[in-house]
């Protein structure tokens, strides 16, 4: 007999912002009993719903068991930026590329088809625009530096034939508002996202839908994977499940069940959004994105609330090895926050932040997934490198696929990756992750 026993369960720092601006959700269906499932998934966030409807749609009629430790968009996946990012984006990158242009344009092919599978399930659960928004990005600049990395991008950008648009200061200002930036590339295929009402949308459409049988259990942490013959049984605090087949979606947190030891990388960044504000206090376009010249410099959102607006921020990674959420770096990040707020938006004098949240990201030393069958008949959909919206898709995805014995596009784009290299031993690990995340945060400055 297998077993494989949770050391720790995913902790967060604050209530996720984005799940804020949301009506409360239905009372959570706690898993209760024992239970048996054709395919049981742990975890609900972009890769672990993407893979219960692609595998309801690949097995008409099989019942499929989702198991998330909280509630809904109140993990990693309504906390993070709502950036669904079709072209390469490598945090640890000094301009986002990846690596060369043909592994690059397979990458932007990889990721165009979460973004597709990811408008599919918009239009069929029928989300607003404000859900599932397709109006592309900037990358914003606002110092020399920022505007050379900014002109670089753009021919990186030419190089993969890869459509884009140039701004110089007053485009920006037209666009944003501010004077703060001073250059900008706007990219078209990003969608932007409202990422708590993107996952919620999806658990509450397969809730509704009868024909996919998909039943979302929340307040159900998986505290222990146990082989038992031909199945896996999940045990959670008030019951379990037994399935055949099991995908295992919970990004960084595979680590605390023993997998991928020593191979990932645990992150914590952090974002506050504003109270609302009247739209003509701030001039420019209601909804714009923008993130940074400096893969370490500061994400900017602005939305739209009810009549109202309202600026994300989005700033500053800690290194977080132990998983525990960030919090003694908090106060410290909100004061950062404050100011990077009030250098953009001066005029804004007076808005304050009353959203705070901080949210984990997996990386890998060499920037790829873990994935794959890592037991008989338990898959792995983790590790999403900083871009949980379209690689979490992506690899549910191509865990579903893998988990009916179906080769696809997406399978064949994520097997084609490289296993994730090994961390070096502590503290060493610690220590070299530590200051080269001081290192880009300090270089990237005003970004």
């Amino acid at each position: 007999m297998n077993g494989f026993v949770a050391r720790r369960l995913p902790r967060n720092t604050g209530p996720a912002g984005w799940n804020q601006l949301l009506p409360p959700p239905p009372q959570a269906e706690l898993l209760d009993g024992k239970q048996t499932a054709d395919f049981a998934i742990v975890g609900a966030g972009f890769a672990g719903l993407s893979a219960a409807r692609r595998l309801a749609k690949n097995v008409p009629g099989a019942s499929i068991a989702v198991l998330e430790a909280g509630r809904v968009a109140e993990g990693p996946a309504g906390r993070n930026s709502g950036f669904m990012i079709d072209l390469p984006h490598d945090l640890a990158s000094d301009d986002y590329a990846g690596g060369s242009p043909e592994a690059d344009r397979s990458q932007t092919a990889a990721n165009r088809l979460a973004i597709a599978f990811g408008a599919e399930l918009a239009a069929e659960y029928k989300f607003d625009v404000s859900t599932f928004d397709p109006r592309g990005k900037l990358n914003a600049a606002s110092t020399p530096g920022g505007d050379r990395a900014n002109g670089d991008y753009a021919v990186y950008l030419e190089r993969l034939g890869e459509p884009h648009e140039k701004f110089d200061a007053a485009a920006m200002l037209e666009l944003t508002g501010t004077r703060w930036y001073t250059s900008g590339v706007f990219t078209p295929g990003t969608v932007m996202l409202q990422p708590a009402a993107y996952v919620r949308g999806l658990a509450d459409g397969m809730r509704c839908d009868t024909d996919a049988n998909v039943t979302v259990h929340e307040n159900s942490p998986v505290r222990e994977l146990v082989r038992e013959g031909s199945c896996w049984r999940l045990k959670s605090d008030r019951g379990s499940v037994s399935a055949a087949r099991v995908i295992l979606a919970v990004n960084g947190h595979a680590e605390s069940f023993g997998f991928f030891r020593r191979q990932l990388i645990h992150l914590v960044t952090y974002a506050s959004m504003t109270a609302r504000f009247p739209r003509d206090a701030l001039p420019g376009q209601p909804i714009w994105g923008a993130t940074p010249s400096d893969p370490m410099g500061t994400t900017v959102r602005r939305i739209e609330d009810g009549a109202q607006s309202r600026i994300v921020v989005r700033t500053r990674f800690v290194n977080d090895p132990g998983m525990g959420g960030g919090e003694a770096s908090a106060e410290h990040t909100w004061r950062l926050h404050n100011r990077r707020f009030r250098e953009r938006f001066p005029t804004l004098d007076g808005i304050d932040m009353p959203l705070r949240w901080g949210g984990h990201l997996c990386l890998s030393r060499n920037g790829v997934a873990a994935h794959g069958e890592i037991e008989s008949g338990l898959f792995a959909a983790v590790c999403q490198n900083g871009l949980g919206t379209t690689k979490g898709t992506l690899a549910g995805m191509s865990a579903a696929d893998l988990a009916v014995g179906i080769e696809s596009e997406a399978t064949r784009a994520m097997l084609a990756e490289a296993p994730p290299q090994p961390l070096p031993p502590e503290p060493f690990a610690s220590v070299g992750i530590g200051a080269a995340l001081a290192w880009k945060q300090w270089r990237a400055g005003r970004e």
